[in-house]
């Protein structure tokens, strides 16, 4: 039986790698340096350099299940963590001037936030609660799953602000951050507008997204990242109300007073 994988590495080094070997060897000898961290779901139909256009040299990458970012000084299991670690060498070390965080449609990461895993995956159960307080309180359907999936992305940049090198640099105007949100079907990413309190398709957005930026007043940030900002109200094809929600308070500024609790408009 023919190895497919061996197969492929050979041609790879035969086909793909002669047009870049130039490339490559000047990345060996004179180092990377990217200037954008991409951090992305591990799901196998996300493809960093496609979606980006980029090539060898040009992003530094970490994936994990649902493109979470983990706390800055860790999680009370004690644990290892890659992507805060990939974070922080990021933003010291290769001193990237982007980060972004990338989540898409159909997303098996989000839906297992709403299902029971099984008792073996107990990693999985522990990486997932970086996700929970993005959740809805509703039985899940294709418009709650998709909220969810932009409320998660919304969250991790919200966390990432908790890194210090990560809000030194933000604050300083040396980095930006950006929410992508990737419709598999309609091949456009969506990408977060603090402005505008939600997600803009690419294709009619102004940027390629905002998170929080220098002198952007805690409260308002926290009232942006928690919601996306609105109550929201869905209902099923025969026109009869499936959820309703109130926003999760807005976490409370720094300094500063903290933001109030907005309340749900149900119609």
């Amino acid at each position: 039986m023919p190895d497919e994988l061996l197969q492929r590495l050979r041609r790879f080094r035969e086909q793909a790698f002669p047009p870049y070997r130039v490339q490559f060897q000047a990345l060996v000898d004179e180092g990377q340096h990217p200037t954008t961290l991409f951090i992305g779901c591990s799901d196998s139909r996300l493809v960093p350099y496609l979606l980006t256009g980029t090539g060898p040299g040009e992003l530094f990458m970490v994936r994990n299940v649902g493109a979470l970012v983990p706390p800055c000084c860790g999680t009370p299991d004690g644990g290892h963590h890659g992507t805060a670690a990939a974070i922080e060498f990021a933003v010291l070390q290769l001193k990237v001037q982007r980060i972004i965080v990338c989540g898409h449609t159909h997303c098996g990461a989000i839906r297992a936030l709403y299902e029971d895993l099984s008792p073996e995956a107990v990693n999985l159960g522990a990486w997932l609660d970086l996700a929970r307080d993005a959740t809805l309180p509703v039985q899940p359907c294709a418009e709650a799953l998709r909220r969810t999936e932009q409320r998660v992305i919304a969250l991790q940049l919200e966390r990432l602000m908790d890194y210090p090198m990560v809000r030194r640099r933000v604050d300083a105007g040396e980095l930006t951050l950006h929410g992508w949100h990737y419709v598999i079907e309609d091949g456009e990413v969506h990408v977060f507008d603090v402005a505008a309190g939600g997600f803009v398709p690419a294709s009619q957005a102004e940027h390629a997204g905002s998170g929080p930026y220098a002198g952007m007043e805690d409260a308002e940030a926290g009232a942006m990242f928690n919601e996306i900002d609105s109550a929201y109200l869905a209902r099923g094809a025969d026109g009869k109300v499936t959820f309703e929600f109130a926003p999760r308070e807005a976490k409370p500024a720094k300094p500063k007073a903290a933001a109030k609790p907005r309340k749900a408009v149900v119609t």
